[in-house]
């Protein structure tokens, strides 16, 4: 049973849905497995957890 770890920003309900969806049937394609066999982890990530370079993200955002 593959198991798909995602880390990305926080998302709503539809979204999350749209991405398993994706990434399980893909995944099913590609494993050649069913995708009820497919395991999907959605970490959600605020920008002030994740550090780029030597800045965090968030900060990097301001400045754009």
């Amino acid at each position: 049973m593959p198991v798909i770890t995602i880390d990305a920003p926080p998302m709503n309900k539809d979204q999350k849905r749209e991405l398993v969806s994706s990434f399980a049937k893909k995944a099913s394609e590609v494993f050649n497995l069913p995708v009820t066999a497919m395991v999907i982890i959605i970490n959600e990530v605020e920008s002030e957890n994740v550090g780029v370079g030597d800045i965090l993200l968030c900060d990097r955002q301001q400045d754009e």
